[in-house]
């Protein structure tokens, strides 16, 4: 059995959690070392369309060569982080109840693993996506879109109807049936169209050259966010050539590089046929201030139409990209400048052509906002940019709220006074409209959670301070209350009126992690937030503190579920599903499921054949690792079937 790169890594980070017992606050990204800036960078931030392809080469050119490095354009250093289940109701089409994918908001489908309608079962697992009819428990049908030797190949799934998109991620991956073929060099993102209505077919691909942001679906429209960089050959340094002179030849290389090296392009293979494309200088915006080292690119794919891939055309934006964050008439895309690779990204402005070394300053800590409309189903329309001060954990961060966008952010090193804050956009403009400051003063922010007109942050370092915050008056957002106590939570998740579950690490008075933690809080009064019962499982770490996707809240019956693994001295001891019991004031354990293997005295299985998901259909709990699927009680999790893939 192939272990694949995406179940390595978390078995990986885990493994590092484990054995180095490492301190909590030293996880997540890595914080700037100078103090938070005194002076208030909230304000617009002006996007212009280009108006032809003379306009946007100079333009592109200028800025680009500002912020070239002697060793070209540096690749990103961001560490990137990644809505409720639907409590289900028999429909009237006789599907019985069955969860989705958890996601941040309700009809804002994300990319995941696994999808159902609660009558089959479409996952992508090994370079293979299978179908498995919920009734008869069986795979009905398989298709392989990459050959044996790539299935370490990463994909995701999104599914409208009959037809599923396979998001790959990148890496050089060439999907079965498709002649569409990658640049020199490293393969970008590929996304396949399946048909599923019979034995499944491919019925086209995108190839795009970059990289992959996020997705986000509403209805049978995606939205792809994807990344770029200018297409420009660099001369090769020469013997013992000074930074000077090889700075010197990388700005003469930007400031003669066509239009075509920034244009973002994508090949497309639709009925037998397939075709290059970019994105057309007039469809390109750009902030005011701008690096000219980075291209988003927004495509729409109708999964409904008959042609997908046919139109409308992108749009792209001038701007670096790390979050993506939906609503059902909204995207939006942030990014924080000092996030991405140290180069220079703010510097005297060069005088014609000539080379003089530039004087880089540094970058303000800031995050940008920029907001698409995307409520028609045709191409997105820019609406408005902004920015807030400090930087932004994940896509829980922001939150769009009765005509206003809220988000959270860290400014400032811990060691050196970091604090957190909630700022108030006007949505409609994105311009500052209120804002509460000063929390968790020394920590950063480890979860967010917003539920209509309230707020949940969670800052740590070494106690966890959770914050309750009223934001139902955009212009006076304030804290209301606040509760301490040890450990963390990564993950927020609401759990009915008044109560909130917690998905993070417990931690010595030092900080220390010692093992997974699930919380339930009582958020009924905003003035006093209390802590009803923690589960704690010592040694361990669970894949949802960080993608919110592996867990799982079945409301109907306060079943939770999420994937463990289990270590000692020596490294992983096992992986296994937890299950709880999330009952009105306490949570309580159910048990473990774990997949056919070598199962140790814990219950839990060896970390290769880790659960990663879980989803229940009617009284069935399914839970998914690489090598298939289980079919538990969702009562008792006593066993129902077993779902190999070979």
């Amino acid at each position: 059995m192939r272990t694949s790169i995406r179940t390595a890594g978390v078995v990986a980070a885990l493994l590092a959690m484990g054995a180095t017992g490492a301190t909590a606050c030293a996880g997540g990204r890595t914080t700037p070392d100078s103090p938070p800036s005194p002076a208030d960078l909230t304000g617009k931030v002006r996007l212009v369309a280009y108006a032809g392809c003379d306009e946007l080469t100079e333009g592109l050119r200028q800025a680009a060569a500002r912020n070239v490095t002697p060793w070209g354009f540096e690749e990103s250093l961001l560490l990137m982080a990644r809505s409720d289940v639907a409590a289900g109701r028999e429909a009237a089409s006789g599907q019985p109840s069955h969860s989705t994918t958890n996601t941040h908001e309700a009809g804002v489908d994300e990319p995941d693993l696994v999808k159902t309608d609660g009558e089959r079962v479409v996952t992508v697992t090994a370079g293979v996506l299978r179908v498995v009819d919920a009734r008869s428990r069986k795979v009905t049908a398989t298709l392989r879109l990459v050959p044996e030797d790539q299935s370490w190949a990463q994909a995701d799934l999104l599914v409208h109807g009959d037809r599923a998109l396979v998001l790959f991620e990148g890496g050089g991956v060439i999907p079965f049936g498709t002649t569409a073929r990658p640049a020199d060099g490293p393969g970008g993102p590929r996304y396949v169209l399946v048909d599923l209505s019979g034995e499944p077919r491919v019925l086209g691909a995108m190839t795009v050259r970059g990289h992959h942001v996020d997705a986000r679906q509403t209805g049978s429209v995606v939205r792809l966010v994807a990344r770029s960089q200018p297409a420009i050959v660099f001369p090769p340094p020469k013997g013992n050539e000074a930074e000077k002179e090889l700075l010197e030849g990388n700005r003469q290389a930007v400031l003669s590089a066509p239009a075509d090296a920034w244009l973002p392009s994508y090949d497309v293979e639709s009925g037998g046929v397939s075709r290059t494309e970019r994105v057309a200088c007039d469809r390109v915006s750009h902030p005011e201030r701008f690096t000219g080292a980075s291209m988003l690119t927004i495509h729409t794919i109708d999964l409904a139409a008959a042609t997908p891939f046919g139109s409308p055309t992108p749009i792209a934006v001038a701007a670096d990209g790390d979050t993506v964050y939906g609503t059902a008439g909204s995207l939006y895309v942030t990014s924080n400048p000092l996030w991405w690779a140290a180069r220079p990204i703010d510097v005297a402005p060069i005088p014609g052509a000539t080379a003089t070394a530039p004087t880089p300053t540094a970058p303000p800590e800031r995050t940008e906002v920029h907001r698409f409309d995307v409520s028609a189903p045709g191409a997105p329309r820019y609406v408005a940019s902004g920015s807030v001060p400090g930087r932004l954990l994940n896509q829980y961060s922001l939150s769009e709220y009765d005509g206003h966008l809220r988000v959270a952010t860290t400014s400032g090193a811990e060691a050196s006074g970091s604090e957190s804050g909630v700022y108030v956009l006007d949505a409609g403009t994105l311009s500052p409209t209120g804002s509460v400051t000063g929390l968790g003063r020394g920590e950063r922010i480890y979860s967010v959670r917003f539920m209509d007109g309230l707020g949940y942050v969670v800052t740590f370092r070494q106690t966890d301070p959770l914050y309750a915050l009223d934001l139902r008056d955009p212009a006076a957002p304030k804290v209301t209350g606040e509760l301490k106590i040890t450990g963390f939570s990564a993950y927020l998740h609401p759990a009915g009126e008044g109560r909130l579950i917690g998905v993070g690490q417990e931690a010595s008075d030092e900080g220390r992690t010692l093992g997974t933690q699930i919380s339930l809080f009582d958020v009924s009064d905003p003035a006093a937030p209390a802590v009803l019962s923690r589960f704690h499982q010592e040694r361990s770490g669970s894949e949802a503190e960080w993608d919110p996707h592996a867990f799982l809240y079945w409301p109907a019956t306060g079943l939770a579920v999420l994937p463990l693994v289990n270590w000692t001295e020596g490294g992983i001891a096992g992986s296994a599903a937890l299950a709880l019991r999330v009952g009105d004031r306490e949570i309580t354990k159910l048990g473990v499921v774990s997949h056919p293997g070598q199962a140790g005295r814990s219950g839990f299985a060896p970390a290769g054949q880790g659960i990663r998901r879980s989803l229940v259909i009617g009284d069935d709990l399914w839970t998914l690792s690489d090598n298939g699927l289980k079919v538990s009680d969702a009562a008792t999790l006593a066993d129902r079937a077993w779902i190999p893939f070979g």
